[in-house]
């Protein structure tokens, strides 16, 4: 079968955003969280924010939702802005970073101003830090006692690992922790002291997640098909809130549920799932969270059959996603990277004729070169993807983008695609839709 060229499906990036407004909508929950990240280096491309995720785990296991996550610079009034922010929206926040000696490290005073608490200095602070340089032969700086500064009635959190405690303040119904940015001294305060003072908090509500994929369908199309549905969930008991995530060739469903009843969340999720079930058809990939490439593994195994591939403009990348999973050499033979119109003849048996007459980037050629591997590999089904991945290459009636993907069983599927982006997405949408085009070539029989 041969579809025309079509266009790609919607991709979008997402991001963490500040909340603004009104209480947000969704998760019935009397506390949730907020987490800044403070550090100008955090708003550069050249240091990433792994704390928040960390911070966010640590969270969801206690059954506390994060309802924003924000990274601020070292600036006095945008971290004051921000922090005001959260407290007036938020029963828990936590901040990472900002505690060090320099004079850009603001997030200690900037805290003790806005809430109105003069700070101290703490001499068991400053004698710790001491014994800490005197053990490496050296002498503290005197800048350092600046991390011994503690607003009235915090607690210290104590840090083995550095020079920075961290600090626990509880103001009116609001608890703050202020807790070091380097990660091997952030994450075992916030796993250790941070965690055993929220879990009272929490109680016994714990957060419970379902998270459903689908391929083959942009964003928008999902959103169309699935939001009739779980437009109705927040309104029940208990109530589910539903996320989107659009990436590339797939869509993400999170469906997220608090309760102190984990079997009655199982069975609200459940009864969830079942409803998206039918309406999301063959695009439904998984309702269990497996990625594309082990939901076709165990399809694979399951039918006992093994898969070969050829390979042209995506270079093996498709094969490098079937092999991520383990115990993957049950099911992929052999993969060949056929690049050049010579490789797809000699290795792969593509009549010479084919490429002369429709070109390398063609449905007959794709077709050949999944039947060829399929034949000398000696496999169940063969995989063919030839294409333009750019930015060079391309023509009128061929444009950058342009790509031809063929599943070989008893009968031999071929589709054209026509890829939105540069040469990286092309490659990873291409190894998605191939990867995709197996998965449904074998739950279609």
């Amino acid at each position: 079968m041969a579809d025309r060229l079509s266009p790609g499906g919607d991709t979008a990036a997402g991001g963490d955003t500040a909340a603004g407004g009104d209480k947000p909508s969704g998760l019935s929950t009397s506390i949730d969280a907020a987490i800044i990240a403070v550090g100008s280096e955090l708003l550069t491309p050249h240091k990433t924010d792994t704390n928040s995720l960390f911070i966010s785990q640590v969270l969801n296991d206690l059954g506390i939702a994060v309802a924003c996550k924000t990274i601020v610079g070292d600036r006095r009034a945008e971290l004051t802005s921000h922090i005001a922010h959260a407290l007036d929206r938020h029963r828990i926040l936590i901040l990472t970073g900002g505690l060090g000696p320099t004079d850009d490290d603001l997030t200690r005073e900037v805290v003790a101003a806005h809430l109105g608490l003069p700070m101290d200095e703490d001499p068991a602070i400053v004698a710790a830090m001491e014994r800490r340089f005197a053990a490496r032969g050296w002498k503290m700086p005197a800048v350092n006692r600046r991390q011994a500064l503690v607003p009235r009635g915090a607690t210290v959190l104590a840090n083995p690992n550095g020079t920075a405690p961290g600090l626990w303040i509880e103001h009116g119904a609001s608890v703050i922790a202020l807790l070091p940015g380097p990660p091997r001294e952030m994450k075992p305060m916030m796993d250790g002291d941070v965690r055993a003072r929220l879990a009272p908090l929490a109680g016994h509500v714990r957060l419970h997640r379902r998270l459903v994929r689908v391929s083959g369908r942009g964003e928008s199309a999902v959103e169309e098909m699935v939001q009739p549905i779980y437009s109705g969930w927040l309104n029940q008991a208990p109530p589910i809130e539903t996320t989107i995530l659009a990436g590339l060739g797939q869509v993400e469903l999170h469906l997220l549920l608090q309760s102190s009843d984990a079997v009655q969340a199982a069975a609200a999720l459940e009864a969830a799932v079942n409803q998206l079930t039918p309406v999301l058809g063959p695009d439904l990939v998984s309702i269990d969270g497996r990625e594309l490439e082990a939901v076709v593994g165990d399809l694979l195994r399951g039918r006992g059959w093994r898969v070969a591939l050829a390979e042209s403009c995506t270079g093996g990348l498709a094969t490098s996603r079937l092999t991520d999973v383990p115990g993957s050499s049950d099911y992929v033979e052999r993969s060949v990277v056929a690049y050049s119109n010579e490789a797809k003849i000699e290795l792969l048996g593509v009549d010479a004729a084919l490429v002369t007459a429709h070109g390398a980037v063609s449905e007959p050629v794709a077709a050949a070169m999944a039947s060829g591997i399929r034949d000398r590999a000696r496999v169940n089904v063969g995989i063919g993807i030839t294409g333009i991945a750019g930015p060079g290459g391309g023509s009128e009636h061929k444009p950058v983008g342009t790509v031809c993907i063929a599943v070989a069983g008893r009968e031999t599927r071929v589709r054209s695609y026509r890829f939105p982006g540069g040469r990286e997405m092309v490659k990873a949408l291409s190894a998605n839709t191939a990867i995709d085009m197996l998965r449904r070539f074998l739950i279609e029989g």
